[in-house]
C-alpha cells in the first residue's frame, strides 16, 4: 500500500476514531474527565482528517482552514485532559488561541500562503503539546510519575518539539509547501508522524488512567470504610518498614487502644451513634498524632498506633492527651451510665528485626492489664527485647 497523502489521511482518521471509541469505553467504566476530553480530541481529529480530503477539490475553507483549526482544538482537548488529570486550572489566556485561529482567515492569498498557514498552525500545536507535557512533570520531586504518565509526557514533548521544528521549517526559503495538493516533504513527514503520534498518545493516555485507577483501588482496599484510617491489611503492609527504623538510640512504640463501654453507646443511642463516635475518635487521631505515625482500625472499637523515634515520656503524654480529649468529646456527644473512655496498652520496641505480631501481643497484654486496673488508663509494658531470632 502506497503511503500517499490520501492513504495516510484515511489511516489517521480510522486510528483516531478507534482511539476515541476506546477511550470513551474506558471513560464509561472509570468516569474520569480526562478520558472523556482525550476521547473528544481524537474524535475531532478523525472528523478533521475526513474534511481535509476536500482540499484537493478546491474547498479552502472546509478543506484547509477548518481541518487545521480542528487539529488545534483536538490538541487543546489533550491539554485540557492532562490538566484534569493533574488537577491543574488552565488560565483563561489560552482562549486567545481561538482568536489566532479566526485570524488565519484573514491571511491574504499568495505564494507564501501555505507556509504561513502551516507555520502558524504548527506553532500553536507545538505550544499546546509542550505545555501538556510540562504539566505532567513531578511536582517538587515528591511525585513519581507512573509508567503511563511518564510515557505520555515523553510523547507529548516529542510531539511538541516535532511541530516546533515543523513551524521552523516553513521559514526556510527553498522549502516547497502546497497545502491544497499535499505537496512538500514537510507535509508528507507530518502525515506519517501524525499516524504514529495517535497510536502512541492513545496507548499512553490509557496507561496513565489505568495506573491511577489501580492506585485508587489499592487505596480503597487499604482503608477502613468508616473511619478512613488504615485497615488491618494496610497495617501489616506498612508496619515492617517502620519497625525496621527502630534502634536502641531511636526506639518506637506500639499502642493498642480499646474504647471503654462502647456497647452502651450502641445500645442506648443506636449503631449510627456508635459509628459517629468511631469517626470522632479517628478524627482526633489525625489531628493529634505526630507526622510519620501510623494509625489503623483493627475492627470494632479497637485501634492501633505505631510511632517511630519516640520515648516513654512522649508516649505517656500522647496517651494522656488522647484520653482526656476523647473523654470530653464522648461526654458531649452521648450520655451513658458509665463513662466512655479509652483503655490503652503500649509497648516500646528497639529491635528492628522483630515481627509486628510480637509487639501486638505485648501491647495486648498491656491493654488487658489497664482494663483489670479500672479502665480509662494507659498501661506501658516493661521494656523487653524481641523474641530470639
Amino acid at each position: 500500500m502506497a503511503l500517499d497523502p490520501f492513504t495516510l489521511l484515511v489511516l489517521t482518521s480510522a486510528m483516531a476514531a478507534a482511539s476515541a471509541l476506546y477511550l470513551a469505553a474506558e471513560w464509561r467504566s472509570v468516569r474520569e474527565r480526562s478520558l472523556l476530553l482525550w476521547s473528544t480530541g481524537f474524535a475531532i481529529i478523525a472528523v478533521g482528517c475526513v474534511l481535509a480530503l476536500l482540499r484537493s477539490r478546491g474547498y479552502v475553507l472546509f478543506g484547509i482552514w477548518f481541518p487545521n483549526g480542528m487539529l488545534i482544538v483536538a490538541h487543546w482537548m489533550f491539554l485540557s485532559g492532562v490538566a484534569a488529570f493533574t488537577r491543574t486550572r488552565l488560565p483563561r489566556a489560552w482562549w486567545l488561541l481561538v482568536a489566532v485561529w479566526l485570524a488565519m482567515l484573514a491571511l491574504p492569498g499568495g505564494p507564501w500562503w501555505s507556509k504561513a498557514m502551516l507555520g502558524i498552525q504548527s506553532l500553536l500545536i507545538a505550544v499546546i503539546s509542550l505545555r501538556a507535557g510540562l504539566l505532567l512533570r513531578p511536582q517538587g520531586g515528591a511525585l513519581t510519575l507512573s509508567v503511563g504518565a511518564a510515557q505520555l509526557r515523553f510523547v507529548l514533548l516529542v510531539h511538541g518539539l516535532f511541530y516546533l521544528a515543523k513551524a521552523s521549517s516553513t521559514l526556510v526559503p527553498d522549502a516547497f509547501i502546497n497545502l491544497a495538493s499535499f505537496r512538500g516533504t514537510v507535509i508528507l513527514v507530518s502525515l506519517v508522524e501524525g499516524v504514529m503520534a495517535i497510536m502512541l498518545l492513545a496507548m499512553s493516555m490509557t496507561g496513565t488512567e489505568r495506573h491511577r485507577r489501580e492506585e485508587r483501588i489499592a487505596q480503597i482496599a487499604a482503608r477502613d470504610p468508616l473511619t478512613a484510617l488504615d485497615n488491618r491489611r494496610a497495617l501489616y503492609l506498612r508496619a515492617p518498614p517502620l519497625l525496621q527504623q527502630a534502634s536502641p538510640a531511636s526506639p518506637g512504640a506500639l499502642l493498642l487502644i480499646d474504647i471503654d463501654h462502647f456497647k452502651q453507646v450502641n445500645d442506648l443511642h443506636g449503631h449510627d451513634a456508635g459509628d459517629r463516635l468511631l469517626v470522632t475518635f479517628a478524627d482526633l487521631l489525625r489531628s493529634t498524632l505526630p507526622d510519620g505515625a501510623l494509625a489503623a482500625r483493627l475492627g470494632g472499637d479497637e485501634f492501633v498506633i505505631l510511632l517511630t523515634n519516640t520515648s516513654s515520656a512522649a508516649v505517656q503524654a500522647l496517651c494522656e492527651t488522647l484520653r482526656e480529649a476523647f473523654a470530653q468529646q464522648a461526654r458531649t456527644l452521648f450520655a451513658t451510665p458509665e463513662p466512655v473512655a479509652l483503655s490503652i496498652g503500649a509497648t516500646m520496641f528497639d529491635q528492628p528485626d522483630t515481627e509486628l505480631s510480637h509487639w501486638l501481643k505485648r501491647a495486648d497484654d498491656a491493654l488487658y492489664a489497664s482494663k483489670r486496673k479500672g479502665r480509662d488508663r494507659m498501661e506501658l509494658a516493661p521494656w523487653s527485647p524481641g523474641p530470639p531470632q
